[in-house]
């Protein structure tokens, strides 16, 4: 934005703090500003004759970082947490892992839902798919299958996001 003597413009719309506008030449503009105690800022510069309002360009940009600031701070971070299972996983174990993605997804986060393989295991993928499939069925009432099982390189992954997050 350019303020007060930046301003390249003959003539300008202004606006003034208490709704008055009208066209002007720019030393009128600045001159008007002047006498307000405040700076000439350039809010339109494309429009013919370029839009200008009096106000007080500090404060409006303090007030605009505020709002930023404001912004930035009701902004919901997801994380993609990830929970790590191998395709031979005990009854037990796959629960005390599913009871971890289930406190992951109701903190608000994705998780991921990795399988990896080692050695020959490869060779029987759908042992892979059944666990994300019986994972995925344990977690249906808090969350949605946002990515589908795939084989990646020697992992199977699977991600699931939290209902509340896609409705």
């Amino acid at each position: 934005m350019r303020i007060n003597e930046e301003i390249r413009a003959r003539e300008v719309r202004v606006n003034t703090a208490d709704g008055q506008q009208g066209i002007m030449s720019l030393d009128a503009a600045l001159e008007l500003a002047r006498e307000q105690h405040s700076d000439l800022v350039e809010i339109a510069p494309n429009a013919k004759p370029p839009v200008c309002r009096v106000m007080d360009y500090g404060k409006y940009i303090y007030e605009q970082q505020k709002r930023e600031k404001e912004a930035r701070k009701k902004q919901k971070v997801v994380d993609v947490k990830e929970v790590k299972l191998r395709p031979g996983i005990e009854d037990h174990d796959f629960d005390v892992k599913a009871n971890h993605a289930t406190r992951f997804l109701t903190h608000g986060d994705k998780v991921k839902v990795t399988i990896m393989f080692r050695g020959r295991e490869l060779t029987h993928p759908e042992l892979g798919e059944d666990l994300l499939k019986k994972m995925a069925d344990k977690l249906a009432d808090i969350s949605i299958v946002e990515k589908k099982a795939k084989l990646e390189g020697r992992n199977m992954i699977m991600i699931v996001a939290p209902k509340s997050a896609k409705q």
